[in-house]
């Protein structure tokens, strides 16, 4: 199973691969444009399965103002759905209003999960 840390990596390493981001990028944002998500007024990191331990810890850590936020944006979202309609263009997540909120707190969460197995499984 690949970690979020693991993503980012390879994302990273893509980013600074110049024929990989020519391939990538373009592909990454037509992909994005397919996907509708923001339409209905969601950003990326609220698509992230929450159902996972490493997932709720970061959400738990999350400041009340951004909790609030991504509540608000699945009720949005939810009722889009019940009603097969999307926002009107100007609710719109932009592209630049789409940024990882929560992704630092998932590569802190997993990186003291990692501390923690390397600690347990240390031979002496």
């Amino acid at each position: 199973m690949a970690t979020h840390t693991s993503i980012v990596k390879a994302g990273d390493f893509i980013l600074r691969t110049p024929l990989l981001r020519s391939i990538f990028v373009p592909t990454s944002h037509f992909f994005i444009k397919q996907a509708g998500y923001r339409e209905i007024g969601l950003k990326l990191d609220d698509l992230i399965f929450d159902e996972t331990p490493v997932v709720q810890k970061a959400l738990s850590r999350l400041p009340a103002k951004e909790s609030y936020a991504r509540n608000f944006r699945t009720l949005t979202a939810a009722q889009c759905a019940i009603t097969h309609h999307l926002l009107p263009k100007e609710q719109w997540v932009k592209a630049e209003e789409d940024t990882p909120y929560l992704l630092p707190y998932l590569l802190e969460v997993e990186a003291e999960v990692a501390e923690r197995e390397a600690l347990d499984n240390i031979t002496v």
